[in-house]
């Protein structure tokens, strides 16, 4: 626990067995449960984060988001709820950032933004760079407030992130959860976290042609049915308030 709050980590796997045990590792003592979903891997990963300690859910309907919410419904009455990617990225000992603001009541979602802290040469590449720009300048176009990353280490309010209704099945995950967030009142701020070249393996997104499309159009394309989605509820409440 972290100042009273239980503190469940969710971390989407695919095909991670090189990573996985390195980053399980590092993950701080206090997290009450670490479930590492494995999103239909064809090597050890599954087997790989049992030896670490961690609980296994298996998600074969391949996404990202798919994965984040098959954590989600298993993470039971957890205070807080973290997400970190598997392939050693990320920095599980800087959590403590993005947990405190919500278990001290300043936050209800916090995003460990890469662009604000320290990054490895070569940890983003530029297509995660522009991607990273575009869409968080199309964000505060959209809705007015303003995020610097769409990193995948970050924390949430479990009732916070209910109110959320998430659905984005793929890699629209994280744009979703901010611009639902941002929308719908939460209190969402940024933290510095520091980012490293993937441990071992290959990037799903950066390391081929088409993971950059999939990524770049799953991205956009939520963001824009994000957009249609609040002018119709915009449209239909004005329409109450005229009857």
């Amino acid at each position: 626990m972290f100042h009273g709050a239980r503190i469940v980590l969710v971390i989407p796997a695919l095909d991670e067995a090189r990573a996985i045990g390195a980053a399980l590792a590092r993950v701080p003592r206090w997290v009450d449960r670490v479930i590492v979903v494995d999103n239909g891997s064809t090597d050890d990963t599954a087997a790989v984060a049992r030896a670490a300690g961690a609980e296994v859910l298996s998600e074969p309907r391949r996404g990202y988001g798919n994965a984040c919410l098959a954590g989600i419904r298993t993470a039971g009455e957890a205070e807080v709820i973290v997400f970190m990617d598997a392939d050693g990225s990320d920095h599980p000992e800087q959590m403590e950032r993005l947990v405190a603001p919500i278990a001290t009541g300043g936050a209800d979602l916090v995003i460990g933004s890469r662009a604000l802290g320290q990054r490895e040469r070569g940890a983003l590449t530029p297509p995660q760079r522009f991607g990273n720009v575009l869409a968080s300048t199309l964000v505060t176009w959209l809705w007015g407030v303003r995020f610097t990353d769409l990193g995948p280490f970050r924390a949430v309010r479990r009732t916070a992130l209910e109110r959320l209704d998430m659905d984005a099945p793929t890699f629209g995950w994280t744009v979703q959860m901010q611009i639902r967030a941002a929308s719908r009142g939460l209190v969402c701020c940024e933290v510095p976290v520091d980012y490293a070249r993937r441990s071992a393996g290959r990037s799903k997104i950066s390391g081929t042609v088409r993971g950059v499309w999939l990524a770049g159009t799953g991205i956009l394309g939520c963001i824009a049915r994000e957009r249609w989605f609040s002018r119709r509820r915009d449209a239909s409440l004005l329409r109450e308030n005229v009857r």
